[in-house]
C-alpha cells in the first residue's frame, strides 16, 4: 500500500485498476486512511493534493451512473489524484490526461491490459505508462506472461457467439414490426450478420415458430405469438404491440440481481449475487460478513441457510470479479513454465528482466516459487504436465489438487463431470472448487483414495456427459431465464419499471419445467449453447482429455506432506479468506489460519504471529495427556507404573508421584520394579532417575551412564543412533520444546541437542518454529502432537465463532457502554457523551442513572459547562408527562447528527397553538431570546402571556426537539417542578418588558435547533453518521437496537450505509448473537469483546459474587424490552420513566416501578441473590434517598421469599413495608 500511494502522490492522475469491486473499495479506503497519514505524505508531490475530500476514490459497475460521471469529473478537474476502478473504466469513457495507470493483479488477459494500461497517456505520440502488482507469487507467473503478450502484440482470438436464437427472435421481432418481411428475404438479411451465417433452416424455422405460437404442447398456452408467420405466401409481419415489445425490452444484457438469503424461520440474513447462487449446491458453505452458512435450499427467490460456524467456506463474489483465463492464455503460461524451468538460472533471471519487464526482486521471487515446486513434487505443472498432488489437512481430510493453468472455463466442466463421477460412484460430502489455476477437492477421511481414472474422462464422451448434466443445475435455470427475456417470452411492461427478479425467476422455472420436456424447444437449444460454449470452453477441454488420452501431456500423482507452492495458490481461495482481511474478528482469522499449511502459515503471517494462533490452554491439556500427568491418565497400579517408564522414559521418583493416582504408594512399586529387574536406576546429567530396564543399552551407549550388571543381554544389546531414538521418545510425549530442555534433560552439550533436532527436523520427524503464546526463540515438536495441538485448537475456535447467548449481550453493552468504569474527570464525561450523543435519554434519569454510573466522580457542573461554552447542545425527544421528556445530547460539532434531528420534525405534528407559532415566528426572525423577549413576543401577539402559558408552550416546543437553551438549568428546574404548575401570574409591563424575574425553567437563552444546522446535510451523510454512531453505542448493531433507537426510516435507513461500510473493510456482518436476527454489523474489536465475555462465562461458570448493575430501564445498555424479551414472570416490566432493572451477569434478575415501591423480579433471581444488595446500594451510593418497598411480584413484601434477604441488606419494617435511608 505505501508503494502504491507513493505512485498516486507523484504522478498528477493515476488509475488503479482492480479486478473485483471489494478490492476495488477496500484499496481506496486503505488509501485514503493513509494518505491522512502525515507520516506517510511527507515527501514533495507533484501538483497540489485536495485541501479536503479523498485522494481516491472507488470506480465501478455496482455505482450509480451519475455518481460514476461526478467520480470522473473530479478526477478530470483535479479534485481527486486517481481512482481505484473496475473494468468499468476500461472501455468507452474519455478519461482526459492520465500520467500512470496501476494494475494491482493480473488483468486476466492480454486484451483487457492493453485497454488497461492504454488509459494512460491518452494522446497522440504519448507513451502509455503503467505499473504491475501481483497479489501473490502464482498471480506473479501469469502476470510476467500477460506483460510479455502485451509488449508482442499478442491478444487473444476474438470469439463471437454464434447462432444466438434468443437474439434472433428479439430481431425477428424487431424488424416485422415495421414491415412485412418475406422468409427468403428475412433468411438473407439474417445470415449476412457473422453469427447468423451458419444458421441452419431448421433453426430459423424453429425460432419462427416459436415466435407465432406454435409451441409442441398445449401447456405453452400462456406464451402468447409475437409475430404472425403466413406459411402459404412466405410471409412474416409483426402483431398488434410488436414494435411496442421490442422497444421496451430491447438489449442483452441479462437483468441480474441478488437473491435474499434467509434462515429457515423467515429471518433475512443479507444478500447473495445471483452468479454465487448460480454456482452453489445445497449443502455447500459459504461466507457473509464473518458468518459461515451452510445452505439448506435454493428457490427462485431465495436461499435458506443455517449457520455453520467455525467451517470453511468460499468467499461470495459478483459476475466479473474474476474474469476466466482465456485458454490461449493458459497454454501460454504453461509453455513459459516450461521454458523458464529448462534455462539456466542465469538465462532465466535475463529473460524475465528483457523480456518479461520484471524487476529483479521479482525475478528472483518468480524463479525461487518455481524451484519449491519442483522441490515439493518432483515436477511443476505446465502445457505438457498436470499435477495430480494429494495430502491431509489439518483436521484430517484429504485434499486433492489438480494443478493446470488452463483456466476456469476448462476446469469447471472438467470438475462438474468429476463430481458427477464420484457421485455415481457413491462418494458422499465431496466438496470441489476450481480456479483459473487448477481444481481442489476435499473428501472426507473415509474417502482415502481418488483414482486418477476418476479424473480422466474420454474425449468422446465430454460433451455428451456436460450436456447431460446441465439440465438439473442452478446455472442452466438462471440461463434459461435470461434468455427466454431476451427472446421476448418473459417481457417487461414498461421501459422504466423493472419486472421483480423473483417473478422472473418463478415465471421461467415455470416455463423451463415445461421445456424441459421437448429437447427442440428454441430457448432450451440456446441456452445449452450459451453454457457449452460462451461460459465453458468444451473445446479446450476435449482438446486436454485427447492429449492425456494420447500422453501428449502426462498426468504426474504425487502425495506430498504439506500443500506444495501452486496448491497454496488454491488455498488461499479455498480456506484464507481473512488473510487479506486484518478487520476479521480474531476468532475467524484464528480458525481460519489454522486450516492451512505450516509452511504456507508462516509465508502468510511470518513466524512472530504463529504464535498468536495456537491456545495455551490446549497445550497445556495435550502435554498433560502426553506426560500422563492429566488426572484420568495417571498410574493406578504397579504395571502402569512400569508404563509410565516405557512411555516418557527415565523420570525421578518426584516425578513418578506425579504421575500416579496414589503418590505415596510410588516409592513402593519402583522398589518392586528394582527388585524384579523391570525398571533400573541410573545417573543422567547429576539425577538418579528410574528407567525402563529395556532402555539399559540405548541410555548407555547415548549417554555413558552406568548400568546393573546381571539385565537379560537382549536389554543391554548396542542401538543404531541411541540418543536419536531417546529424543525422538521425548518429543512424542510433550508439546512444543526448546533446544535447551533437551540438552539439560539429557546432560548433553546445546550444540549436540541442537545439531541433532535439526536433523530430525530435515527428515520431516519434527517441526521448527515458534509455536508456544509467551513463549521466546525457536521451538521444536513433534509433527503428530502439532496435529493434535491445531486440531483441538481449531475445534475450541470454532466454538467460540459460534453466536453469544442474549445474556452475554447483556453484559456486554454494560461494559461496551462504560458501565461501572472507574473513569473519572471531564474528558472521562466528554468520552460518555460522545458514546450516548444522539440516543433519546429520559431527561430526569440523565444524572443520577445514566451518566453517574459511567464516570466515577460525575457532576452534574461538569455537563453544564459542556453546554454553556458552546460544545454540547441538548435537544428534546417527546415529552413524558407534564414536567419529563426524552433529550438527546449532540456535540455542536456533529452538524450531521443534529440534522437527523431537525429532520425528524413533522410539520403536521409539531405544536401549533398560536402561542406556539408566535414563539417560533420570533425565535425564527429574531434568534435567540431570553425569557421577557419571548413573553414580550407572545404579548405583541395579542395573546396571554401570563408565566404558565408562555412556559407550557415553550417546553411543547422544546420536547418536540424545535426550542433549545444553552444551559442546562431550567431543564433541571423543569423535572424538580414536579406536581407544581406555575401560578398564572401576569407580568406588570413597561413598553411591554415584563419587569418580573424568569421563572427558574425559562432563565438562560432560547434559539431554535435548526439554525444549529444553517445547511441540512445530505441524506447520506445523516445516514453515514447514525450508522457510525450506532455502532460506537452499541459495538454489534441489530435491527431491534435500531428500531430501539427511533432512527428515522428504521433499519433500512442505515442499511446501505453499513452495507457499504462492509465491503470497505470498515464493518463486519455476521451472526454473532443469537435469535436477534441473522443481519447483524459490528467492528472487529467489538466482536472479539463479546466473545471474550462467552469465554469468562464459561470459564468462570456462575460466578460468586454475581456481577451485578442496576440501570435504568431505558439505558440504551440495558437490553430488555427492547432489543430483547423480558425473561418469563408474573408481573407486567416496562421501559418506563423512572423505573430501573437489575441485571445480574448480563441478565435481568429483577424490575423496580419509577416510585420503587413495588419490584418484580424474574426466575434468574433465585440464582442471583446479590441482586439484593445492589438494590440496598441505591440508597448507599445516593442514587436515592430513601426506599420503600410495598410488594414483591404483586404480594405485600412481608410475604416474599426475599423479605428476610431485604432485612439482611438494611431495610426496616415501614409503614407501608420495608424502608431503607
Amino acid at each position: 500500500h505505501t508503494e502504491l500511494l507513493g505512485l498516486i502522490e507523484s504522478h498528477r492522475s493515476t488509475i488503479v485498476f482492480a479486478n473485483a469491486r471489494r478490492l476495488a473499495e477496500r484499496l481506496s479506503s486503505r488509501l485514503n486512511e493513509m494518505a491522512d497519514d502525515q507520516e506517510v505524505r511527507g515527501g514533495e508531490n507533484v501538483g497540489s493534493p485536495p485541501a479536503d475530500g479523498d485522494l481516491v476514490r472507488a470506480h465501478h459497475g455496482s455505482l450509480s451512473k451519475e455518481q460514476r460521471l461526478i467520480i470522473e469529473d473530479d478526477l478530470k478537474a483535479g479534485r481527486l489524484r486517481g481512482l481505484v476502478a473496475t473494468s468499468s473504466l476500461e472501455l468507452g469513457i474519455d478519461m482526459g490526461a492520465v500520467d500512470l495507470v496501476v494494475q494491482v493483479e493480473s488483468p486476466g488477459s492480454v486484451a483487457s491490459g492493453l485497454q488497461r494500461i492504454g488509459r494512460a497517456g491518452h494522446q497522440v505520440g504519448a507513451p502509455s505508462r503503467g505499473r504491475f502488482f501481483p497479489k501473490h507469487r502464482a498471480d506473479l507467473v501469469e502476470t510476467a506472461v500477460v506483460v510479455q503478450r502485451m509488449d508482442a502484440g499478442e491478444i487473444e482470438t476474438t470469439r463471437f457467439i454464434r447462432n444466438p436464437l434468443d437474439v434472433l427472435a428479439q430481431h425477428v421481432v424487431a424488424m416485422s414490426a415495421l414491415d412485412d418481411w418475406t422468409v427468403d428475404d428475412l433468411r438473407r438479411v439474417v445470415r449476412s450478420s457473422a453469427p447468423f451465417g451458419e444458421l441452419s433452416d431448421d433453426l430459423l424455422f424453429a425460432t419462427l415458430d416459436l415466435l407465432d405460437g406454435r409451441y409442441p404442447s398445449d401447456e405453452f398456452a400462456e406464451l402468447r405469438p409475437r409475430i404472425v408467420w403466413d406459411r402459404t405466401a412466405g410471409l412474416v409481419r409483426g402483431r398488434a404491440g410488436a414494435q411496442r415489445l421490442a422497444v421496451t425490452n430491447a438489449g442483452t444484457i441479462p437483468d441480474r440481481g441478488l437473491f435474499g438469503v434467509f434462515l429457515p424461520d423467515g429471518t433475512r440474513v443479507g444478500e447473495l449475487d445471483e452468479e454465487m447462487v448460480y454456482e452453489s449446491r445445497v449443502g455447500e458453505t459459504f461466507l457473509l460478513g464473518a458468518t459461515t452458512w451452510r445452505i439448506e435450499d435454493i428457490t427462485f427467490e431465495r436461499v435458506v441457510v443455517t449457520p455453520a460456524p467455525g467451517l470453511p467456506g468460499k468467499m461470495p463474489f459478483w459476475r466479473g470479479d474474476g474474469p476466466g483465463r482465456p485458454v490461449e492464455l493458459g497454454r501460454a503460461i504453461g509453455e513459459f513454465v516450461r521454458t523458464i524451468r529448462a534455462a539456466s538460472r542465469a538465462e532465466a533471471l535475463a529473460t524475465l528482466g528483457s523480456a518479461h519487464h520484471l524487476d529483479e526482486r521479482a525475478a528472483v521471487n518468480l524463479l525461487d516459487f518455481l524451484d519449491e515446486q519442483a522441490e515439493a513434487t518432483g515436477v511443476v505443472p505446465d502445457d505438457r504436465t498436470v499435477v495430480v498432488e494429494r495430502f491431509r489437512d489439518e483436521i484430517g481430510d484429504w485434499r486433492i489438487c489438480v494443478l493446470t493453468p488452463f483456466g476456469t472455463r476448462v476446469h469447471a466442466p472438467w470438475a462438474m463431470a468429476i463430481r458427477n463421477r464420484l457421485e455415481a460412484a457413491g462418494a458422499t460430502d465431496v466438496e470441489i472448487m476450481w480456479s483459473d489455476d487448477g481444481i481442489i477437492f476435499r473428501l472426507p477421511e473415509a474417502e482415502d483414495q481418488l483414482d486418477l481414472d476418476d479424473l480422466l474422462i474420454d474425449p468422446d464422451d465430454v460433451s455428451d456427459l456436460v450436456v447431460a448434466m446441465l439440465p438439473n443445475s442452478a446455472m442452466f435455470a438462471a440461463r434459461f431465464r435470461e434468455a427466454a427475456a431476451r427472446a421476448l417470452l418473459l417481457p417487461r411492461r414498461r421501459v422504466d419499471q423493472r419486472t421483480p427478479l423473483w417473478q422472473q425467476r418463478q415465471r421461467a422455472a415455470n416455463l423451463l419445467t415445461v421445456a424441459a420436456r421437448y429437447p427442440t424447444f428454441p430457448i432450451l437449444l440456446e441456452t445449452t449453447r450459451e453454457c457449452v460454449n460462451d461460459i465453458f470452453d468444451l473445446p479446450a477441454l476435449v482438446d486436454l482429455m485427447t492429449k492425456l488420452r494420447d500422453r501428449r501431456v502426462r498426468i504426474v500423482s504425487v502425495d506430498t506432506a504439506a500443500a506444495s507452492p501452486f496448491a497454496a495458490s488454491l488455498l488461499y481461495e479455498w480456506i484464507a479468506v481473512y488473510m487479506y482481511e486484518g478487520d476479521a474478528p480474531l476468532a475467524e482469522r484464528r480458525a481460519a489460519a489454522l486450516g492451512l499449511d505450516r509452511d504456507l502459515l508462516r509465508e502468510l503471517l511470518g513466524t512472530d504471529e504463529l504464535r498468536s494462533l495456537l491456545d495455551l490452554d490446549v497445550i497445556e491439556a495435550v502435554e498433560a495427556e502426553l506426560q500422563r500427568t492429566a488426572p484420568d491418565r495417571r498410574a493406578r497400579n504397579l504395571d502402569e507404573v512400569h508404563d509410565l517408564l516405557r512411555t516418557l522414559g527415565p523420570l525421578s521418583r518426584e516425578e513418578l508421584a506425579e504421575r500416579a493416582t496414589d503418590p505415596g504408594n510410588v516409592d513402593a512399586a519402583v522398589g518392586t520394579l528394582l527388585d524384579k529387574r523391570r525398571a533400573i536406576e541410573v545417573t543422567v546429567a547429576g539425577r538418579v532417575l528410574v528407567a525402563d530396564a529395556a532402555d539399559a543399552g540405548r541410555l548407555r551407549d547415548a549417554l555413558g551412564v552406568a548400568i546393573p550388571i546381571g539385565l537379560p543381554a537382549a536389554f543391554t544389546e548396542s542401538h543404531d543412533a541411541p540418543l536419536r531414538s531417546l529424543v525422538e521418545r521425548f518429543a512424542r510425549t510433550r508439546g512444543p520444546f526448546n533446544t535447551g530442555a533437551v540438552a539439560v534433560r539429557f546432560g548433553v552439550s546445546t550444540e549436540t541437542a541442537a545439531l541433532l533436532l535439526a536433523s530430525l527436523a530435515s527428515n520431516g520427524q519434527l517441526l521448527r518454529g515458534e509455536f508456544r503464546p509467551g513463549g521466546v526463540g525457536s521451538e521444536w515438536c513433534d509433527p503428530e502432537v502439532m496435529r493434535a495441538i491445531r486440531r483441538r485448537t481449531l475445534a475450541t475456535l470454532r466454538r467460540e465463532v459460534e453466536p453469544v447467548d442474549v445474556e452475554v449481550l447483556g453484559r456486554f453493552l454494560a461494559a461496551w457502554q462504560r458501565v461501572g468504569s472507574s473513569a473519572r474527570g471531564p474528558e472521562a464525561l466528554a468520552d460518555v457523551v460522545s458514546q450516548l450523543a444522539g440516543a433519546p435519554l429520559v431527561a430526569s434519569s440523565l444524572d443520577v442513572d445514566v451518566l453517574g454510573p459511567r464516570v466515577s466522580d460525575y457532576r452534574p457542573a461538569d455537563l453544564d459547562e459542556m453546554c454553556t461554552s458552546g460544545e454540547l447542545v441538548w435537544v428534546g425527544a417527546g415529552s413524558i408527562g407534564t414536567t419529563d421528556g426524552r433529550l438527546r445530547l449532540l456535540f455542536r460539532s456533529d452538524a450531521a447528527l443534529l440534522g437527523a434531528a431537525v429532520a425528524g420534525h413533522d410539520p403536521e405534528t409539531r405544536p401549533s397553538d398560536p402561542h406556539h407559532v408566535a414563539l417560533r415566528e420570533h425565535l425564527a426572525t429574531r434568534g435567540a431570546s431570553f425569557w421577557a423577549d419571548l413573553t414580550a413576543a407572545v404579548a405583541a401577539a395579542g395573546l396571554p402571556y401570563d408565566d404558565a402559558t408562555v412556559l407550557n408552550a415553550l417546553w411543547d416546543l422544546v420536547w418536540s426537539g424545535e426550542v433549545t437553551n444553552d444551559s442546562f438549568a431550567p431543564l433541571r428546574a423543569r423535572l424538580a417542578s414536579k406536581g407544581r404548575r406555575a401560578a398564572p401570574r401576569r407580568g406588570r409591563s413597561r413598553g411591554l418588558r415584563s419587569v418580573n424575574a424568569s421563572p427558574p425553567s425559562a432563565t438562560g437563552r432560547w434559539s431554535l435547533v435548526v439554525d444549529l444546522v444553517p445547511q441540512p446535510p445530505p441524506a447520506t451523510e445523516v445516514a453515514h453518521a447514525q450508522a457510525l454512531q450506532l455502532l460506537d453505542r452499541y459495538g454489534v448493531l441489530t435491527r431491534e437496537m435500531a428500531l430501539a433507537e427511533g432512527v428515522s426510516a428504521g433499519f433500512a435507513g442505515v442499511y446501505p450505509v453499513l452495507k457499504a461500510m462492509e465491503e470497505q473493510g470498515q464493518v463486519r456482518r455476521g451472526y454473532f448473537i443469537a435469535g436477534l436476527g441473522a443481519a447483524q454489523f459490528a467492528t472487529h474489536a467489538a466482536v472479539d469483546r463479546l466473545r471474550g465475555l462467552r469465554v469468562e462465562n464459561e470459564a468462570d461458570g456462575r460466578r460468586e459474587p454475581a456481577d451485578v448493575v442496576v440501570l435504568a430501564a431505558t439505558d440504551p445498555a440495558q437490553p430488555y424490552g427492547a432489543v430483547l424479551p423480558w425473561p418469563d414472570n408474573a408481573g407486567r416490566p416496562s421501559r418506563s420513566a423512572g423505573a430501573r432493572v437489575v441485571v445480574a451477569d448480563g441478565t435481568a434478575v429483577a424490575w423496580i416501578d419509577r416510585s420503587g415501591r413495588s419490584i418484580v423480579t424474574f426466575p434468574s433471581a433465585v440464582d442471583r441473590p446479590q441482586w439484593v444488595e445492589a438494590v440496598a446500594d441505591l440508597v448507599g451510593n445516593g442514587r436515592v434517598t430513601r426506599l420503600e418497598i410495598a410488594t414483591i411480584d404483586g404480594a405485600p413484601v412481608a410475604e416474599s421469599q426475599w423479605a428476610e434477604p431485604l432485612r439482611a441488606a438494611g431495610f426496616l419494617e415501614g409503614y407501608r413495608g420495608l424502608v431503607l435511608r
